[in-house]
């Protein structure tokens, strides 16, 4: 049998698996990529991965053979019944010591179990919350892991180094035990779903009561991401309401008005519910989320209930200071977001004894995130 040469392996070969995989290798790592249909491991080999120190593997038990030990095996697979099929999976080829890492979105409760299922066999657990989608991954995510502390000493300089960085400093440390990576990261959505609703709030004024059109708005929104409102998701909303296609008319209109949702914001308000957390901005977030997808009860209430004939210019005398002021609205309600997450976030720690470090949290939030601000 051939020396084991990988430092870690990572199973799920989707665009994230795939990033990060590449992410790993350019910092240094040598991967061993695996997944469940092995065709994608030659085709991830003979194209993106090509020329790189990426090894492949076509069983499981070829993937844990390559990896030198303490094993280091990171799931990016969907959350549910998946992960523990896959763990299931992988435990018969494990040894004592061995470190297994969910990088999903998992529910903190499944974490929780995994982590106790998994130290009754001599094995460390680490669910780890992944943020800043495909391009993180594959340039500098925020990672925010917790589980088998006994794990962290050998995952710290791969996550470190794989991790954003805000001012030098990675975007990514200790979380807490158990399921607490996965609940900072269910949190840090929630944050992202109110996030989401209050600039769409935001628009809506811009559009509808200060009359300015998509090019105006993208303006605005360049102004407010150069001062206090500086953030990601700012930035990216300029760039939606410029975006034209190829008949150079504004993309955004032609979009159907009805947010999906996969179910992190859902599952904050849940636990805000369980431990008695107000976390309204989030609820309310996802309840507008809900609303917009009844899209034929709402074009059907249009109808019956016309808006009022209002000339938005009798109310709004000084346009410039009405902007201003929705800039700071938009400002204290982000505060507000924060806030009531952190509230969460605090009250989860006090239940499960996680011991939560929130500055060290809000460090790792400065950069590779999706709710990324200054």
């Amino acid at each position: 049998m051939s020396e084991p040469v990988a430092d870690i392996a990572v199973i799920g070969l989707a665009v994230m698996g795939q990033n990060l995989i590449l992410n790993m290798n350019d910092n240094g790592f040598t991967v061993c990529a695996f997944n469940r249909t092995v065709s994608k491991v030659d085709e991830f080999l003979a194209n993106e991965a090509k020329g790189t120190n990426i090894v492949g593997a076509h069983s499981i038990a070829e993937m844990c053979s390559k990896l030198k030990k303490p094993r280091r095996i990171m799931m990016l697979v969907k959350a549910g019944e998946a992960v523990d099929a896959m763990i299931e999976q992988i435990v018969p080829h494990l040894e004592p010591g061995d470190i297994v890492i969910d990088g999903g979105n998992s529910e903190y409760h499944d974490s929780n179990r995994r982590a106790e299922e998994l130290a009754k066999k001599g094995f460390h657990f680490v669910g780890c919350g992944v943020s800043g989608g495909e391009e993180g991954a594959r340039y500098g995510p925020s990672l925010m892991p917790g589980g088998s502390e006994a794990a962290w000493p050998h995952l710290k300089q791969i996550f470190q180094k794989i991790a954003a960085k805000a001012e030098g400093e990675p975007c990514c440390d200790w979380v807490g035990k158990a399921g607490s990576g996965h609940f900072v990261k269910m949190v840090h959505n929630g944050i992202e779903y109110g996030d989401m609703q209050l600039i769409a709030e935001a628009c809506d004024l811009l559009r509808k009561a200060a009359g300015l059109d998509y090019d105006q708005m993208a303006e605005v929104m360049d102004t407010w991401n150069k001062g206090e409102l500086d953030s990601f998701l700012i930035e990216i909303t300029a760039n939606i309401l410029r975006f034209k296609d190829e008949n150079g008319k504004h993309v955004l209109p032609q979009i159907r008005d009805a947010a999906g949702q996969k179910g992190t914001g859902k599952w904050t308000c849940f636990a805000a519910l369980d431990y008695g957390i107000p976390v309204t901005l989030i609820g309310e977030a996802v309840f507008a989320r809900c609303l917009s997808a009844l899209k034929d009860e709402r074009v059907e209430a249009s109808k019956r209930l016309p808006r009022p004939n209002v000339d938005a210019s009798k109310i709004i005398p000084d346009k410039h200071a009405f902007i201003h002021k929705i800039s700071k609205a938009l400002y204290a309600s982000k505060i507000v977001s924060y806030a009531q997450g952190f509230m969460l976030l605090r009250e989860a720690s006090q239940q499960f004894k996680w011991d939560l470090n929130f500055g060290a949290i809000a460090l790792m939030w400065r950069g590779g995130c999706i709710i990324r601000s200054r």
